[in-house]
């Protein structure tokens, strides 16, 4: 389907969520936020739970509030963060449940490969590297 005039922008803005997302540290704040009651956690508490520096959250936060993806308000000392909307939680799930059946598929296939008769050594495959000496060949 080519782009239109009207769908590039589109998928150019989606483009900016998915590279928003695109780090384990903030993947991972964005899990304890939607596990936290309201969707809501003080920095203090995603510090102790990514243990990143906290120059490091602060930019990784950054970047997820610039993409929209979540808020912050201030509460007397401290800066609670909290998910824009709960479809950042359902997303998340979703991303997890795709990821859980792509590694459920690999293991499937792992778990056939290993089943599958041994297959004769050829020649080529009697070395271990190139130059050396196959470490089961016979003298």
């Amino acid at each position: 389907m080519p782009l239109s005039a009207a769908t590039a922008p589109l998928y150019a803005i989606k483009a900016e969520l998915f590279k928003s997302l695109a780090h384990p540290v903030r993947i991972q704040v964005l899990e304890v936020l939607s596990g936290a009651p309201e969707h809501a956690a003080p920095v203090s508490e995603l510090l102790d739970a990514t243990g990143a520096e906290a120059s490091a959250l602060s930019q990784h936060l950054t970047v997820l509030k610039r993409a929209g993806v979540v808020t912050s308000t201030r509460q007397g000392n401290a800066v609670v963060y909290r998910l824009s909307q709960p479809l950042v939680a359902e997303l998340l799930v979703v991303a997890r449940a795709f990821l859980t059946a792509r590694l459920a598929h690999s293991a499937e296939q792992l778990a056939a490969a290993e089943s599958l008769p041994p297959l004769p050594a050829s020649g080529a495959a009697q070395t271990d590297a190139p130059g050396t000496p196959a470490t089961g060949a016979s003298e």
